[in-house]
C-alpha cells in the first residue's frame, strides 16, 4: 500500500528513554526517521523541537500543553507510553485533530505485584525493622506483625489494576473488598461495597487505584483517614494528588494508621537530577518509592510495543482504537482504493457536505466510516477512482473542518 506521504519522511521523536522496542516497531512498519531521547523536555524546548515532527512519544513527565500544540504545525499523533494521558491537553489536541493514545494495560501486572509486596511489608512492619537494622537496632519481635492471610484488603477503584490486585490478594488468602463509582463485577470472591466509608471502616489495608480527575483530587483527607480502622495500613500507587499528604502524616504520627506506602506524589522531580521532597520523609513507618509502579523491564517492553503499534496503525490505516482525542474507529486496509480522513467539529450537516462534495466530483464512495463524540466527528471515506488535489482542497474548505488528508 503506497501512502500519500512517504513514511521515511515522517519524523518520529520519542522522549524520556522510551524502550527501544518502540523504535523496532516503527522501523518494521517503514518509519525509519525515528529519534530516541533520554529525558523530558521543557515547554520551550518542545516548541523548538517539534517544528517538523509528525509523531511523538512521551511518558509521564513531558507536558504537552496548548502552547506546545499551537506551535507544532505538523504534529499528527501523540502516544503516552504509560497509563495516563493527563500530561496532554486533550481538548486542544482534539481541536487540532491530533490523535492521542496511551497504553493503559501493559504495566498492570507490574503495579499489582508491587501493591501486594507493600501489603506484606506494611503488615509485617518491614520498613521500620529494616531501617532499625541499618542503624544497628535489632527489632526481633512479633508484636504488631501480622500475616496477610485472613485480613481484609480494601481496593478503591476496581479497574484493570485494582482487579488484578484483587486476584493476587485473594490467592494469598486475603478477603477482598472493593469500591468503584461505576458498578463492576467481582473477580473471584471479592465483595463490592456500597460506599467508600463502608470499605474504609472494614479494611485492614486500603489501596487506591483511581484515575487522576477533578473528582478524585484530594479524595482522601483527614475525614477519610479517621474513618479507617485504627491500625490499618494505607497504599497509594494511583495518582499523587488524590491524597492530602499533611493529613496522612498526621494520621501516621497519631498511630491511627500503622503505616503507609506511596509511589506517587503531588509534586515529583522532573528528572533524576532534581531533589525529591515530601512531608513524609523521615517517618520510619512509611515506604516511599519514586513512581516505579510500572517500572519493570517487562512492562516497559510491552508498553513500547503497544503504544508504538497504535501510532503506526493510525498513520497506516487511520484506525483510532484506544484514542482519547478523536472518536474511535477500527479500520481495515482497502486495496485498490484511496482513503480520505476528515476530522471536523461535531455539528449537524458536515457529513452531508462531505458526501455532496464527493458526489459533485463524480466519485463513488466504496466504503465510509463515521464516529463522533461530543466535540469531534471523524469521517473516513474510501473511494475507488483517482482524484485530483481539488477534492482535498474542497474538503478542507468545508465549514467546521479541523483537518483533512489523503492517507493512501
Amino acid at each position: 500500500m503506497k501512502h500519500s506521504f512517504p513514511k521515511e519522511k515522517i519524523k518520529v521523536v520519542l522522549f524520556e528513554a522510551i524502550h527501544p522496542n518502540a523504535v523496532k516497531v516503527f522501523k518494521k512498519r517503514g518509519y525509519t526517521n525515528v529519534e530516541l531521547l533520554d529525558r523530558a523536555y521543557s515547554e520551550d524546548e518542545l516548541i523548538e523541537k517539534l517544528q517538523d515532527v509528525r509523531i511523538i512519544g512521551i511518558r509521564s513527565k513531558t507536558q504537552i500543553t496548548k502552547r506546545v500544540l499551537d506551535n507544532a504545525p505538523k504534529l499528527q499523533a501523540i502516544a503516552c507510553f504509560c497509563i495516563g494521558t493527563n500530561q496532554v491537553d486533550l481538548v486542544s489536541a482534539a481541536e487540532k485533530g491530533i490523535a492521542v493514545f496511551n497504553s493503559p494495560y501493559s504495566n498492570t501486572r507490574s503495579v499489582a505485584e508491587l501493591v501486594v509486596a507493600n501489603v506484606v511489608f506494611l503488615m509485617r512492619g518491614i520498613q521500620e525493622k529494616s531501617l532499625g537494622a541499618h542503624r544497628g537496632d535489632w527489632f526481633k519481635v512479633a508484636k504488631n506483625s501480622f500475616e496477610v492471610r485472613g485480613k481484609k484488603l480494601g481496593i478503591v477503584g476496581y479497574g484493570h489494576i485494582g482487579s488484578q490486585v484483587s486476584v493476587l490478594a485473594e490467592a494469598m488468602g486475603m478477603q477482598v473488598l472493593y469500591y468503584d463509582v461505576v458498578p463492576k463485577l467481582p473477580m473471584g470472591n471479592a465483595q463490592a461495597m456500597d460506599t467508600l466509608e463502608e470499605l474504609l471502616a472494614q479494611s485492614d489495608v486500603v489501596t487506591l487505584h483511581v484515575p487522576g480527575t477533578p473528582q478524585t483530587k484530594n479524595m482522601i483527607t483527614a475525614t477519610e483517614f479517621s474513618q479507617m480502622k485504627k491500625g490499618a495500613a494505607f497504599i497509594n500507587l494511583s495518582r499523587g494528588n488524590v491524597v492530602v499528604i499533611d493529613d496522612l502524616k498526621a494520621a501516621l504520627e497519631s498511630k491511627h494508621i500503622r503505616g503507609a506506602s506511596l509511589d506517587v506524589f503531588p509534586s515529583e522531580p522532573k528528572s533524576k537530577n532534581d531533589r525529591f521532597e515530601s512531608a513524609l520523609q523521615g517517618l520510619d513507618n512509611v515506604i516511599l518509592t519514586p513512581h516505579i509502579g510500572g517500572s519493570t523491564e517487562e512492562a516497559q517492553e510491552n508498553i513500547g510495543i503497544d503504544a508504538a503499534q497504535k501510532l503506526a496503525n493510525y498513520m497506516d490505516t487511520g484506525s483510532t482504537t484506544g484514542c482519547h482525542s478523536i472518536p474511535e474507529v477500527q479500520l481495515p486496509i482497502q486495496n485498490g482504493a484511496h482513503r480520505i480522513l476528515h476530522i471536523h467539529k461535531n455539528v449537524p450537516g458536515v457529513l452531508n457536505m462531505i458526501n455532496t462534495t464527493i458526489f459533485n466530483l463524480n466519485l463513488n464512495i466504496s466504503r465510509q466510516y463515521l464516529s463522533t463524540n461530543e466535540q469531534i466527528g471523524y469521517a473516513v471515506i474510501d473511494v475507488k477512482q483517482d482524484f485530483s488535489e481539488q477534492l482535498l482542497q474542497v474538503l478542507r474548505d468545508i465549514d467546521h473542518t479541523v483537518r483533512a488528508r489523503v492517507l493512501y
